[in-house]
């Protein structure tokens, strides 16, 4: 994409904040597209997902990254890793944070990082369509006390109030410069790994608490006919009894993830899917160095 205006901008924001602020909703609704996969659940996002917003004014390259937690396995470090090291990559820093005049431990912990780089940090107060607006104010002030912040911008990720403001102050800390992607990229994210996360996010979804965050999906194979892309996919859980759950009764569970990833699958693949669901069971595989990168998450990123 060529540009002859030579006041185009072009950098890098990333997203952090604790497990489940919604961060992957608010890039979803940046991009005008869904790629993260979103849940009531935290820690949702595992890697760090790459989308492109681009405007006339320039090109936001968004990182979304897992939810900043104390790890307890060794994907939670991974996880962790992935989510701190791209602190001090990028532009711009969004941090999200619910609306709120406490500041929790979790919250502490952020901050600590956040105070020891340099990037300009744009708090993001996300969820103002569940407060009442004069409370806004109230929640404004509780974080400014906490460092001293190159914005802070109310949004509702969920409603998209607020987040015209936040893409004009994001323009503001990005350098001049040649767009990264054309117009049309929105995410670096293959085809095989949104359609793996589509999968997973409709299984959080079904399973409620029986089985939070135990499972990984793995595309075996597609096949791209005229009309039609076979898919054939793997539910990997970690103990027998999960793998029960999983498939349910006569196999209905099974069935139901797979109703409801199919429609969002065609409209990612722009054909007709026919989805093939299988369940596997690999012990304590988040512990697993190997069967960690075998499911796409190298531990060296988070290096």
């Amino acid at each position: 994409m060529e540009k002859e205006n030579s006041r185009y901008k072009s950098g890098f924001a990333t997203l952090i904040g604790r497990p489940n602020v919604g961060k992957s909703t608010l890039m979803n609704c940046l991009i005008g597209q869904k790629i993260a996969i979103t849940s009531n659940k935290p820690q949702t996002t595992r890697n760090r997902i790459q989308t492109v917003y681009t405007s006339e004014e320039g090109q936001i390259v968004f990182l979304d990254t897992p939810g900043i937690h104390k790890a307890k396995n060794k994907l939670g470090n991974y996880m962790v890793g992935v989510a701190k090291r791209t602190l001090s990559e990028v532009d711009v820093v969004l941090w999200l944070v619910e609306p709120t005049s406490y500041i929790g431990a979790g919250e502490q912990h952020i901050i600590e990082q956040l105070r020891e780089i340099k990037t300009p940090v744009i708090l993001v107060i996300n969820k103002i369509d569940t407060v009442k607006k004069e409370e806004i104010l109230l929640f404004i002030d509780t974080y400014r006390k906490q460092m001293d912040f190159a914005e802070i911008v109310p949004v509702s990720a969920l409603k998209g109030d607020g987040t015209d403001d936040l893409i004009s102050c994001i323009m503001k800390y990005l350098p001049y410069g040649e767009p990264f992607y054309d117009e049309d990229t929105v995410t670096d994210q293959p085809v095989r790994q949104i359609a793996a996360e589509l999968i997973r996010e409709k299984a959080l979804k079904c399973l409620e608490e029986e089985i939070p965050h135990g499972i990984a999906v793995t595309i075996e194979s597609m096949n791209y006919r005229k009309r039609i892309v076979d898919i054939e996919a793997t539910i990997i859980c970690e103990k027998e009894s999960h793998k029960g759950i999983i498939i349910g009764k006569q196999g209905q569970m099974l069935k139901k993830i797979g109703s409801l990833a199919r429609p969002e699958i065609q409209d990612l693949v722009g054909k007709q899917v026919n989805l093939q669901l299988w369940v596997k069971v690999k012990k304590d595989w988040r512990d697993s160095d190997f069967l960690l990168k075998n499911f796409g998450y190298n531990p060296r990123e988070a290096e």
